[in-house]
């Protein structure tokens, strides 16, 4: 439950971060100072609404992830809960989609300065990583079945499936519309400006579902029980 408390903290931490770096959660009516000619106000870059609708959309993934989470928590101390085995397979597909996450930094580093070339190759890099890590979760959903963790035989295997399975269909519908980006700039005549926020807000759904993933690994692998116990103990 820590955890959970800590992941929806930091979710909404950083979408008050940013939306005060838009001037979202300005009060105009309270500022004062000497009104400048309209020819020399500069009025600040409002946020692209679709932008606003990202976050708010992630903000929800995150609400559902962490309700996921919180009933894992709560199911794992019953008596008839064994662990599921973390197929070796989590790890590669783990450094696959930190590099397609990457991928799509370096794209968004490229978009900013026009650099067309490079920017189709990182775009179709970070489609093929992350079309990559979709097929090794297919693949490891296999060996687990090849070893008898099946999804009704405990519910450990139950959560495992239903979590693994509703990120990776979060990472289909990322891959539809990084599909769609990674044409579009092969295109002549897409403004560029469209361009560089298609791209921007790719780069910032992978990262989020990156964030998630890694949360989630951390959580199959143990590792997260490990870090309560010992928050508990530095408490007490």
């Amino acid at each position: 439950m820590n955890v959970v408390l800590i992941f929806l903290a930091a979710i909404g931490a950083v979408i008050v971060w940013w939306l005060a770096g838009q001037r979202l959660m300005s009060k105009p009516w309270l500022e004062t100072g000497i009104a400048l000619p309209e020819t020399d106000r500069q009025e600040p870059p409002s946020a692209p609404a679709v932008k606003i609708g990202l976050f708010v959309f992630l903000a929800v993934v995150g609400a559902i992830f962490s309700l996921s989470i919180s009933a894992y928590f709560m199911r794992m101390a019953a008596g008839d809960w064994w662990a599921t085995p973390v197929p070796r397979l989590l790890w590669a597909n783990t450094v696959v989609l930190l590099l397609s996450s990457g991928a799509l930094e370096w794209a968004r580093r490229e978009a900013r300065h026009d650099r067309m070339d490079r920017l189709q190759l990182a775009l179709a890099a970070a489609f093929a990583l992350a079309l990559l890590f979709l097929i090794g979760q297919i693949q490891a959903w296999r060996e687990l079945v090849s070893a008898g963790y099946v999804l009704a035989d405990n519910p450990a295997n139950s959560f495992f499936y239903m979590l693994t399975g509703l990120h990776g269909l979060h990472i289909l519908g990322g891959l539809a519309v990084l599909g769609r980006t990674t044409v579009r700039v092969f295109a002549t005549d897409v403004p560029r400006d469209s361009l560089r926020l298609s791209v921007d807000l790719s780069a910032i759904y992978s990262h989020f579902m990156l964030a998630v993933w890694l949360l989630l690994f951390v959580l199959f692998a143990g590792w997260a029980n490990d870090f309560v116990d010992l928050c508990r103990q530095l408490i007490s």
